[in-house]
């Protein structure tokens, strides 16, 4: 169940962000993943749709359909916030440090890291005793 403080501040959220529950359209819809039977039975999965900016969110995190309709209003709010605001949201700025770490590195820095590299075999190579010639 959910807390009425937790009711109480997403329908603050959602009167600052101007979301009114008339301008919603709702939908249950089957679930989909594990489950088994019971998924394949229930509608719990909600489908919310906010008609004046048109952004759609689909919500199966609980097996409630309560929690679910919770947790919609809550990603809506969210992505509203995003729009208005223009800031990336935590998945986001995820997605984009896996991106810089994949990107491939520019040849200056492929040429610093290799300079690295043959310097500091240098250093190893000092280390070693002295080796006779004959």
């Amino acid at each position: 169940m959910i807390n009425k403080e937790k009711l109480l501040e997403l329908a603050e959220r959602m009167a600052k962000l101007g979301i009114r529950e008339e301008d919603l359209k709702e939908k249950f819809i089957l679930g989909s993943g594990s489950g088994g039977q019971k998924i394949n039975k229930t509608s719990s999965c909600v489908y919310l749709k906010h008609l004046p900016s048109g952004l759609e969110v689909k919500c199966q995190k609980d097996r409630s359909r309560e929690m679910n309709r919770f947790y919609a209003r809550r990603e809506l709010c969210e992505k509203l916030e995003q729009l208005q605001e223009g800031i990336q949201t935590k998945k986001e700025q995820e997605i984009a440090k896996i991106r810089r770490q994949k990107r491939k590195r520019s040849k200056r820095a492929q040429a610093k890291i290799l300079e690295g590299k043959k310097s500091h075999s240098e250093k190893k190579n000092l280390r070693k005793p002295p080796q006779e010639t004959t």
